[in-house]
């Protein structure tokens, strides 16, 4: 029913000029660092352009498939399976959440202000930060950019402002700094929208604060959030799994 213009799509998709190294592989998972602009598994107009298929082409694997997922504009750890009998066992890792993830971000270094909805705690008062930001999220299909309504909390990230980026801060005009973010929860969009509702956007953020309208083959201002880390108890055989992403913050800013 979709399949000319699933496949006219296919013809004129451009090539995401990055690299998909693999951190860890073994007979159950590959464990790959996702660059950004790169979609986990194919939507819309990418499909050979997305993790999955190149895996799945590397390999000569159709049975691969995404433990969990990661938005295009974000890089990072990500997690597929290559064992059909080991699917569910991994995948209930991340839907049970029992998977420890920490996101590093670039954005303003401003005094987080009070959102009109939810709430912040700090953590170590006097001080701004680490804090804690609950809300409640609702994201519809159909609308690009998630919200925060007033509601019982489903989404809680605890934020930490690290060191400045002297690179970042002077491309921006004024302080940046690197922010290390740990969710709770996992809502779409929930890492940009809470430091948004902050009033600090992630840098590259083309929903938060605002809707912008960029090529779909412009591939010069990422989105600077990374998963840095994952760490997971192994399903299968019990171990501890740690995850570390080499992908830097900034390299847009550094080449410009």
């Amino acid at each position: 029913m979709h399949a000319p213009g699933h496949h006219r799509w296919v013809l004129d998709e451009p090539d995401i000029p990055f690299d998909l190294p693999v951190l860890y592989e073994d007979e159950a998972i590959i464990v790959v660092d996702k660059p950004h602009f790169l979609a986990t598994m194919p939507r819309g107009m990418w499909y050979r352009q997305t993790a999955l298929m190149r895996l799945r082409e590397r390999y000569n694997d159709p049975r691969i498939v995404p433990a969990h997922r990661l938005d295009r504009p974000t890089a990072g750890v990500l997690v597929f399976v290559r064992d059909p009998a080991a699917r569910g066992a991994y995948q209930l890792v991340f839907q049970n959440r029992r998977a420890r993830k920490v996101y590093e971000c670039l954005a303003p270094v401003r005094v987080p202000q009070q959102p009109h909805t939810g709430t912040v705690v700090r953590l170590a008062v006097p001080r701004p930060f680490p804090l804690e930001r609950r809300s409640h999220i609702v994201k519809t299909r159909g609308v690009l950019c998630a919200q925060e309504i007033p509601g019982v909390v489903n989404a809680v990230t605890r934020i930490e402002r690290a060191e400045l980026d002297h690179t970042a801060s002077a491309r921006a005009g004024e302080p940046i700094a690197r922010y290390v973010l740990h969710p709770q929860t996992g809502k779409t969009h929930q890492l940009r929208v809470h430091m948004n509702a902050l009033g600090l956007p992630i840098l590259g953020d083309d929903f938060y604060p605002r809707i912008e309208q960029r090529a779909y083959d412009d591939f010069s201002q990422p989105l600077e959030l990374v998963a840095r880390v994952l760490e997971f108890r192994d399903p299968l055989t019990g171990e501890p799994r740690r995850f570390v992403s080499r992908m830097p913050l900034g390299a847009a800013i550094s080449r410009m």
